[in-house]
């Protein structure tokens, strides 16, 4: 039986089809040479306005700006608690901070014999997240106390009646626990609390800035001391800690809009691409979530960006400049090597290509990317561990600082390649590059009828019409020579190819540094149109119409926006796989 969703998806393939039928004569078209300057007036307006339009959305609805923020050490630690007069508790609240361990919680109504009450495990998934915990019986009560086992924080605990009234008490021992209780959330969701990989992330980023040896070790830390930053600046709250990770992601806007004018001399095909990626899902979903993943792409922009300059002009800056962010990149996340080897592929096509340079010219510029490619990167790679120097109480000079950072690297690669693990929402690379697996970051049911949910997978237009730009810039690549097609085929390939032999537990987001070049492909084609169709226009602002378009539709599956759990699933269920 036909249903009526998949109504959505045939007409998008419908609209791309016609969209690439508009390509004109593939072997009379190339691409506009640069001229003059970069960016002209238009630009700077251009690109201003979707980075400001984007920013401001990307924004709204981030994370509460307010949480508790003064975390109690709590190991072997009593803390008695008093009520103003005998009360009946219904719920406990807790805010737990990092670490794991038991608490205990216990009433008496003499203030000398305790019974046991409630029983509370902070296990890692469980950290920065409100936990309203009912205890098995009701008892009326003045006195209580809490004590934990473990090596545990707490950020705040709070009593409440059956009313849903907080109780307000003095807590003997502590200053900490009930110094915020204007800021207590009874409903755990994604605006109050962490979820998904930020219970790795985010707690690592506050213990980096405490002193304490970081939990998340599985990653280079550069990315968690990024996302320090936006802590520093807005507290330890879910907008401070998902702060810096959307920065980046507005950031990304502009850098692409100059990349893709750099590569296409076309005010409008720069516009288009940076147009298409902000309204990207993925870039969406994934720079508003606390994990690392959005320094790693922001540096891969960068780095390719100054590589195709130095291609393009010879300009050893650029070079140099490709090569400091490839080692920003690399200490943010190892998949940033990946990148960092489709540079070297470019980097050797060019010197395939000008070996009339001769080969004192390719040694000489061979020692200069030795020193800012491997030199350079390793150099801030080492200084990227300094927040564990802090906590290990050791000097950057030793050779224990050294030590550290090895044992460091061993761990890791043991971790990426040994881990064995299943999820509900795993996928493999050729899922990825049809937009089949979403990731279901989170989902929330209402008893009227209505849910929250969102995940991470990528705008069909960008996915679907990417890939097939892709294929067509083979042919501007091999039978038209085209450096330009080459260079986005190496860098989109250098972000996929590696994965295909990767046998661990994958995930769509996997999938996001390729959505740059995806952009790319499609400002090519934008760009061939411009410059072989007399009537290019309807089909430019058409696709990128449609981009704009289904943002809007899929907003509230990407957003977190409550939405009838009916409607949802006829609107937003494309495919059978798709979970919204």
């Amino acid at each position: 039986m036909f249903k009526t969703n998949y109504i959505f998806p045939i007409a998008t393939v419908i609209l791309l089809f016609l969209f690439f039928l508009g390509i004109p004569d593939l072997g009379k078209t190339r691409l506009r040479k640069a001229t003059g300057k970069l960016l002209t007036k238009a630009d700077i307006i251009l690109m201003a306005t979707i980075t400001l339009i984007f920013g401001m959305v990307d924004f709204i609805g981030l994370g509460n700006t307010t949480s508790p923020e003064t975390f109690e050490y709590m190991p072997d630690k009593t803390v008695y608690i008093e009520f103003s007069s005998p009360q009946a508790v219904n719920n406990i609240l807790l805010f737990p901070g990092v670490g794991e361990g038991y608490y205990n919680v216990d009433y008496s109504e003499d203030g000398v014999d305790y019974y046991n009450f409630l029983e509370f495990y902070q296990h890692y998934n469980t950290v920065l997240k409100w936990q309203n915990c009912s205890p098995a019986f009701y008892t009326t009560a003045k006195y209580y106390r809490i004590y934990a086992s473990g090596n545990v924080y707490l950020g705040e605990l709070a009593f409440s009646d059956a009313n849903g009234n907080l109780i307000s008490y003095t807590a003997n021992g502590s200053d900490r626990l009930n110094d915020e209780q204007s800021k207590v959330c009874f409903d755990e969701n994604f605006m109050n609390s962490s979820y998904f990989d930020e219970i790795y992330h985010a707690r690592t980023a506050w213990e980096n800035l405490n002193g304490v040896y970081p939990y998340e070790i599985s990653h280079p830390p550069l990315g968690k001391i990024i996302l320090s930053l936006g802590i520093l600046l807005f507290g330890m709250t879910p907008f401070g800690w998902r702060f810096s990770g959307t920065m980046i992601g507005v950031l990304m806007l502009p850098v692409l809009y100059v990349f893709a004018k750099r590569m296409f001399a076309s005010t409008r095909a720069a516009a288009c691409t940076a147009l298409i990626f902000a309204t990207d899902f993925m870039h969406f979903v994934q720079t508003r979530i606390a994990t690392i993943d959005s320094y790693a792409v922001f540096f891969i922009i960068l780095m390719y960006m100054f590589m195709f300059g130095f291609v393009s002009t010879g300009s050893r800056k650029s070079l140099a400049l490709s090569g400091v962010f490839f080692g920003l990149g690399a200490a943010s996340k190892w998949t940033c090597i990946y990148a960092g080897a489709g540079l070297a592929l470019i980097w050797v096509v060019y010197w395939i290509i000008n070996r009339k340079a001769g080969i004192k010219a390719f040694l000489k510029n061979a020692l200069f990317c030795l020193l800012f490619f491997v030199l350079v990167p390793v150099l801030i790679y080492i200084l990227s561990y300094i927040p564990y120097a802090n906590a290990l109480q050791i000097s950057v000079f030793s050779l224990d600082y050294l030590r550290e950072i090895i044992n460091n690297q061993q761990f890791m690669f043991s971790y990426h390649s040994n881990l064995v693990a299943t999820h509900p929402y795993s996928s493999v690379w050729y899922q990825w590059i049809f937009d089949i697996r979403p990731i279901l970051y989170y989902l929330k049911y209402y008893t009227d009828g209505t849910r929250q949910s969102f995940g991470a997978f990528m705008n069909p237009i960008l996915c679907w019409g990417g890939l097939i730009s892709l294929f067509l810039l083979i042919y501007y690549a091999v039978v038209k020579r085209c450096r330009t097609a080459l260079f986005i085929i190496i860098g989109y390939l250098a972000q996929l190819v590696p994965w295909m032999f990767v046998t661990r537990l994958t995930f769509e987001y996997h999938y996001f540094p390729c959505g740059v070049f995806l952009a790319l492909a499609l400002g090519y084609m934008i760009s061939i149109m411009e410059n072989g169709l007399k009537h290019y226009k309807p089909y430019i602002y058409s696709l990128t119409a449609l981009s704009v378009l289904l943002f809007i539709f899929f907003y509230p599956t990407l957003s977190g926006k409550p939405v009838d759990n009916a409607t949802a699933s006829k609107l937003y269920s494309w495919l059978s796989t798709w979970p919204f």
